[in-house]
């Protein structure tokens, strides 16, 4: 065949015809001379990097993934090819002691058509109800999922949005999905809320304003930490909080140090003493309400209950990003006054105990059907073993989670893998790394492609069906 030829790419199932000297429309395999080649290089796990930046590798781990034992060097699945058609095995089998045991790691590029996103972003701010639609250039890629303790969370991604759609729905959502996956920014929005950028360790922005810090915890829990701290110091403390609202004076906090009443009154539906639920909506002000003045969630004082003219009150958010500090007049109505040094380190204390807000975003998705078959013969002895914890499963070199339960449901923190080790078919679907480790005789006793096992001094020398360009490098643990 003449090198001008255009050839067919059998790596995914677009089977791409590519010009020499062209990429495929995935601009991961390329026609090199008359052969499709693998665009990166078959990436190489180095433990033997400088101080800081010490790598794990998947296999030079003990199965229980916390003691890093045996040769320093190990193949991950980035740059090793796909494993399509599906009828053949996976790139690389790669035999190898670890410890004195015998083991296989088989590595491949997993094409995940059913995959996604989970993202949690570390804010009280309200990004937009449960169930909303998030958008990304226009296309709904996911929904806003229930809120977590100090983050708000989002799915993002799966079949339905990927192939389920229209062709702008499945290509934007691929897009979004496989930037977030290489740690890249992405422009969110969302239906009734605010729009958001997000990237995987990085600061979430909202509405343009980067986020600083998360909640030391709901208004409940901060009048728990810091109450003790207040007295003497002011008569009445009311942390402003979307969730839950905490007034110190009717708080067990406050009872159990004999805080006085103070016959304060908050408008909002009272759970247990010194506890509110909705005392506003939630939005971008204090405490993740939408409120711009804290003295909107006061009722009328009651004198019988203590109220008096001189009566102080810090209202503070659970942030401490906003804070003031108030003195009733001879009306019993808060005047606002400068922050008492005393109060405002414990408001900067509020602050210091807030952890810095940071997007996290975990890629999840089932690696089942039949790519299975690039490891063993029989798909099912695979599942299985799995599921049994014989065979370890990671992506990149990273540990994966696994779902209990059928199938292989894996999900990993996308910001521990090697830059760019995601990338896309335009089916369209992600294409993530994937390795199987497991002692060799599991690995024939499932039926594995025996024949194809090499050594890693071979891969390492010889390469593999799409190139034999390597890179080593050490990723951050």
């Amino acid at each position: 065949m003449s090198t001008k030829e255009k050839i067919r790419c059998d790596a995914c199932p677009v089977m791409c015809y590519i010009a020499p000297g062209r990429a495929g429309a995935c601009d991961r395999y390329a026609n090199e001379d008359g052969k499709i080649i693998r665009v990166d290089p078959l990436t190489i796990l180095d433990g033997r990097i400088a101080k800081g930046d010490a790598v794990k590798p998947f296999l030079s781990a003990d199965w229980d993934g916390t003691t890093a034992s045996g040769e320093e060097v190990a193949v991950s699945a980035i740059g090793a090819g796909t494993t399509y058609p599906d009828y053949k095995p996976a790139p690389f089998i790669v035999s190898r002691q670890i410890e004195g045991v015998d083991a296989v790691t088989v590595v491949t590029e997993a094409i995940f058509s059913y995959c996604g996103v989970k993202v949690k972003i570390d804010t009280d701010r309200h990004l937009g109800h449960e169930t909303a639609k998030v958008r990304a250039k226009g296309e709904i890629v996911g929904h806003v999922m229930t809120a977590e303790y100090g983050s708000q969370m989002l799915s993002l991604g799966g079949v339905e949005h990927l192939t389920g759609g229209s062709k702008a729905e499945g290509r934007a959502t691929c897009a979004a999905l496989m930037a977030l996956c290489n740690k890249e920014a992405v422009e969110l929005t969302i239906d009734g809320g605010s729009t958001v950028v997000v990237a995987a360790g990085q600061p979430p922005i909202v509405d343009g304003v980067t986020e600083d810090r998360m909640r030391v915890g709901c208004g409940s829990a901060t009048i728990g930490m810091f109450a003790s701290q207040w007295k003497g110091h002011v008569n009445e403390v009311v942390v402003v909080d979307d969730h839950i609202t905490g007034v110190v004076s009717e708080h067990q906090a406050g009872k159990v140090i004999d805080w006085p009443d103070t016959g304060i009154r908050i408008k909002g539906h009272r759970s247990t003493p010194g506890r509110y639920f909705k005392v506003a909506e939630p939005g971008l002000g204090w405490g993740g309400t939408d409120i711009d003045d804290p003295l909107s969630i006061l009722g009328d004082w009651r004198v019988a209950k203590g109220a008096r003219p001189g009566l102080t009150l810090l209202m503070v958010s659970t942030t401490g990003e906003h804070a003031a500090f108030y003195e009733l007049d001879d009306d019993l109505q808060p005047q606002q006054k400068p922050m008492p040094e005393a109060l405002q380190a414990s408001v900067d204390l509020i602050a210091e105990n807030c952890e810095p807000a940071r997007a996290t975003v975990l890629f999840m998705g089932g690696a089942g059907g039949s790519l299975r078959s690039g490891v063993t013969r029989n798909p099912i002895r695979l599942t299985r073993s799995v599921q049994e914890e014989i065979t370890r499963v990671t992506l990149g070199g990273v540990p994966a989670y696994v779902w209990p339960g059928g199938g292989i449901t894996v999900m990993v923190d996308v910001a521990e893998l090697p830059d760019h080790a995601f990338g896309y078919v335009p089916t369209p679907a992600l294409v993530a790394p994937l390795e199987f480790t497991l002692p060799r005789h599991e690995y024939i006793a499932l039926g594995g492609h025996a024949e194809a096992i090499r050594t890693l001094d071979d891969v390492l020398e010889t390469g593999g069906e799409y190139g034999a360009a390597t890179q080593v490098i050490g990723t951050k643990r």
